[in-house]
């Protein structure tokens, strides 16, 4: 009875499906045939494929020609080119997926090999506290060690965080503690400290600083196109997110500064989905702890420099110039050479009779006098002196006769040398007119009292690369100057580039103990209108600063103003 029962069940299963089968297959032909109506064909109601159609990319023609070809009906040719252009959109979006892949993981592997990095140096310096012990424990305690300097760090780096000006100020005493923000877009940075360039505004010229505003950017995008659902995992309709990728092209602009003991912070501004929304981004790059590089004893004591003046006439500069070296080098110092490489025979005699003299005064032999019977060129004398020197491997001060150094120059110079290794070119602080800056000739006082860095006395020349300390073995590894170079200006900063493309390390730095004393400099009249126009610009630059040379334009309207008011004074006498 049991197995009668089973097989009239099977029997009935097996009819039912042959109905429904049968009854699929009706509705398909009948779904899939081509209407015999007036309508037209469904073949002109779908996109046709071709190079004239906007999203087709000119790839459906030949599969249009193809099924023309085999002789299918048109409702199959509509297929076919909608097959195609489906095909094509999922192939760019594939290839754009693959993109992105490669380059995130491109960054991944980057973020990867710094974080290794990190932890294999925080491995090394807790390393050595377990020392000593057990192997079990030593090994136990390396763990522990390794993983308690990254807790600590991370700790440091979110205090970094929480004490700087990011989500909320800090009180300030004045207006000059504040730390402004530079603002920037794609292509330029606006910046209140201008550099040497002195735009206000520029592309950036730094590498270390294109690269910086390029991470920055780069990690706002991902952010950005990096749904948080991922990180939550709630949906992106349940977070309230839309499919937007944003670009480069999105983007604003943004600000950003630097509180130099916590970290740089950038803010960056994206349009949004409508005219009137955006999305902002704010970044912190905190600043790690401090780390000891290297500690050493560094012994002054037996390294001579050889300093070098290139000299044509201006023998009164001269004396003032040994006045000066007789006081710092020779009295205080006492481990320097003097070589003077002399153009012509004009004042000869003066100058060699201010050398003998300042021997015969203070017992000093240890100076040379080269003379060139040749035009003047400032790096042609430099080279000379410098190749002069048969004594070994020296320091050289690439120095000129109109400036003024101190002892604890001296020592900057032979601490930030090192053969083979760096040199050093220092921004010296270039005076302004006395006379304009004491009100007159009569009230200027000394040159040593003159030398004070103010904004109101000079300022820092860092358009001069002329004064350099370097050893004599640089010098020559390096090329020298550029001899072909006439007069004054070029060789230096020829040199300076010479450097610059070089694996030594250029020191470039403000110097408080040298200085440039103000001289007056003419424009001649056969320069022509451009060179005369430069020339009067650097004159009016070393003359005075822009306060000083507004009072002096309107010297006139501030003398009728005090006229003006000393006669409402005496118009109007004092109330008893």
């Amino acid at each position: 009875m049991l197995r009668r029962g089973l097989l009239a069940w099977v029997s009935r299963v097996g009819g039912a499906l042959v109905l429904l089968c049968c009854s699929l297959s009706l509705l398909y032909v009948m779904t899939c045939s081509p209407p015999h109506s007036d309508d037209p064909p469904l073949s002109h109601a779908l996109p046709r494929a071709g190079p004239n159609h906007p999203s087709m990319g000119g790839t459906g023609a030949g599969a249009r020609a193809g099924a023309a070809q085999s002789g299918a009906p048109p409702a199959v040719q509509s297929y076919q080119v909608l097959l195609q252009e489906r095909e094509e959109q999922h192939r760019l979006h594939i290839s754009s997926l693959k993109k992105q892949i490669a380059q995130l993981k491109e960054a991944l592997q980057e973020r990867s090999q710094q974080l290794k990095g990190l932890q294999e140096s925080l491995k090394r310096a807790a390393g050595g506290l377990e020392a000593g012990t057990g192997s079990q424990a030593a090994g136990l305690g390396d763990s522990q060690g390794a993983r308690s300097p990254q807790a600590d760090l991370q700790e440091f780096l979110r205090s970094q965080l929480s004490k700087a000006e990011v989500s909320a100020g800090a009180r300030l005493p004045s207006e000059y503690a504040v730390v402004p923000f530079e603002s920037f877009t794609l292509q330029r940075v606006y910046q209140l400290e201008t550099g040497l360039t002195r735009h206000p505004e520029e592309k950036p010229v730094r590498r270390d600083k294109r690269e910086e505003l390029g991470e920055v950017l780069e990690t706002a995008l991902h952010g950005l196109n990096t749904p948080s659902s991922q990180q939550d995992g709630r949906s992106a309709a349940e977070n309230g997110e839309t499919g937007k990728v944003y670009t480069p092209s999105d983007f604003v602009e943004g600000i950003t500064r630097t509180e130099k003991d916590k970290g740089t912070l950038y803010q960056l501004t994206f349009r949004g989905e409508s005219s009137d929304e955006f999305r902002r981004l704010v970044l912190f790059r905190p600043f790690g702890p401090l780390m000891k590089v290297k500690n050493e004893k560094v012994n002054t004591a037996n390294v001579a420099i050889n300093i070098i003046v290139p000299l044509s006439r201006r023998a009164d500069k001269f004396k003032h110039f040994m006045h000066n070296f007789r006081e710092v080098c020779v009295r205080r110092d006492g481990r320097v050479h003097l070589t003077v490489v002399y153009f012509g025979n004009e004042q000869m005699s003066e100058v060699r009779s201010t050398l003998e003299n300042t021997s015969r005064e203070v017992h000093f032999k240890n100076f040379t006098l080269l003379q060139l019977d040749e035009e003047f060129s400032r790096g042609r004398g430099l080279d000379v002196g410098a190749r002069a020197w048969k004594g070994g491997n020296v320091l050289l001060f690439f120095c000129d006769v109109d400036i003024y150094f101190t002892a604890d120059f001296l020592n900057t110079c032979r601490l930030n040398t090192q053969p083979g290794q760096k040199v050093f070119y220092p921004v010296l602080f270039s005076q302004y007119n006395p006379t304009l800056i004491y009100g007159s000739q009569e009230h200027v006082p000394s040159v040593e009292q003159q030398l004070v860095i103010k904004k109101d006395t000079g300022f820092w020349r860092d358009f001069g690369f002329g004064m350099t300390c370097q050893y004599r073995s640089d010098f020559i590894n390096i090329g020298g100057f550029d001899i072909d170079i006439k007069g004054w200006g070029g060789e230096d900063v020829h040199l300076y580039r010479k450097y610059l493309h070089s694996n030594l390390l250029v020191v470039r730095a403000p110097s408080r103990g040298l200085f440039h004393l103000w001289h007056e400099k003419h424009c001649a009249d056969e320069l022509p209108p451009d060179q005369y126009r430069m020339c009067m610009q650097s004159k009016a630059m070393n003359e005075a600063s822009h306060g000083q040379l507004g009072m002096l334009l309107f010297r006139h309207e501030i003398e009728a103003h005090l006229r003006k008011q000393k006669q409402q004074q005496n118009s109007n006498p004092k109330k008893s």
